[in-house]
């Protein structure tokens, strides 16, 4: 489910201290039935058990396999692009106790690489010739009581170029991609239970 940008603005997060020159572009919340204040590492879990985009829908499979296709064709991926080339990583802005703070595994599933990861947030990186991109993870109280995922995409577009792609990309963001991810977010914490024999 989207939400309203305060949503992620509103917490005490340790990301915004390192992210004052990006700005907020999604707010979503994933449902995790059951979920406890310490279930925040067994939800990372069960995402990373739970496949990246081969496993997502059809559409979004197909959504992705062209962008990287375009990016290929237009050079938009290459390495001279990326984080610690045309960007610096949010890791040199660490202070001290972050930085000695695990970083997250690397996964090949998410092209997106670990800046830190503690006990209730998360925060991957991206970088290419459209944007600078952070997705951050959060695990906050949700109004049933359960506890629940949200992730915020923060964004520091590459010049004009990067704000009109952003802008041409939103609409499928809205209605493929984060449906899609949703589904297979969800599932996977649902999944994770089952697997345990644990009833929430």
């Amino acid at each position: 489910m989207r939400l309203q940008k305060t949503a992620h603005t509103s917490l005490p997060w340790r990301i915004h201290a390192l992210t004052r020159d990006f700005a907020v572009e999604d707010v979503w919340s994933f449902h995790t039935p059951g979920a406890g204040p310490d279930d925040f590492p067994a939800m990372l879990a069960a995402m990373r058990a739970g496949g990246g985009l081969a496993k997502q829908t059809g559409p979004a499979r197909y959504l992705f396999a062209l962008r990287w296709k375009i990016g290929a064709l237009l050079g938009w991926d290459k390495p001279s692009a990326g984080i610690g080339r045309r960007v610096a990583s949010l890791r040199d802005r660490l202070p001290g106790d972050l930085r000695d703070a695990p970083r997250g595994p690397d996964s090949p599933n998410l092209p997106l690489t670990p800046v830190y990861e503690l006990d209730t947030e998360a925060a991957r990186e991206l970088a290419n010739k459209t944007v600078h991109t952070v997705m951050h993870l959060g695990w906050v109280r949700g109004a049933n009581g359960d506890h629940e995922l949200r992730m915020a995409v923060l964004v520091k577009p590459n010049g004009l170029f990067g704000r009109l792609y952003m802008a041409a990309i939103a609409p499928f963001r809205y209605l493929i991609v984060y449906p899609s991810l949703t589904r297979r977010w969800e599932r996977a914490w649902l999944d994770r239970d089952h697997e345990k024999g644990t009833s929430r």
